[in-house]
């Protein structure tokens, strides 16, 4: 029997985001503003851990899923607002702002593939400008309704110190617009240059995409 190399890959991933996942609980900045932050991430890992065996993605799709559930893992670890390294890049190049917010939802475009494969998968589309459109509108939803999620939480805190960590705006009026457009950016940026790849992906597991 061949044996299925990819179960190793994704059985790698899960630990390593299990393992950043443990760090990351270990003395945050604050449990409120830490909870609140993983909270998306762990919602999604364990609907793509339950249903593995049903419905398998590709490997480039747990990869981004891993990548985009480290970043927050981080992010939730030290505040948005607060990552070092991007602490330092502020301080190094007189910035007025840590970017690592605006960095997130830049990758958060990474996303537009996982959406690309379900709706290939479980709709009609194939390859083309529908299947373009529609995963972007559904990548610019999902931006848009975590923005809508963070100023329910500012609302229902009234404003405290957790939910203000959570929004991250840093004193930016328009944050909201630039991690929308920073995610349809980057899902735009992720269409072209992965599709191809996700493509021949799709095909090894005899999915129609033409």
């Amino acid at each position: 029997m061949k044996r299925d190399k990819s179960k190793g890959i994704h059985l790698f991933l899960l630990l390593f985001v299990a393992a950043v996942f443990i760090w990351s609980v270990i003395k945050p900045k604050g449990y409120m503003i830490w909870t609140m932050e993983v909270l998306p991430a762990v919602v999604v890992l364990i609907i793509v851990i339950s249903i593995y065996k049903k419905f398998r993605l590709t490997t480039l799709s747990y990869i981004i899923i891993a990548i985009l559930s480290i970043l927050m893992f981080i992010g939730a670890h030290y505040t948005y607002a607060k990552v070092p390294l991007f602490n330092w890049i502020k301080d190094y190049y007189d910035l007025n702002r840590n970017h690592y917010d605006r960095f997130g939802h830049f990758l958060k475009g990474l996303f537009a593939i996982v959406i690309r494969e379900i709706v290939i998968r479980k709709t009609t589309l194939t390859n083309g400008p529908w299947l373009f459109a529609v995963t972007l509108s559904f990548a610019l939803s999902i931006g848009a309704l975590y923005e809508i999620i963070e100023w329910l939480a500012s609302i229902i805190s009234k404003g405290g110190k957790a939910s203000q960590e959570f929004l991250g705006t840093q004193g930016d009026f328009w944050d909201s617009q630039w991690d929308m457009t920073l995610t349809l950016l980057g899902s735009i940026l992720v269409l072209f240059t992965l599709s191809k790849l996700h493509n021949n992906l799709l095909r090894k597991k005899n999915v129609p995409i033409d």
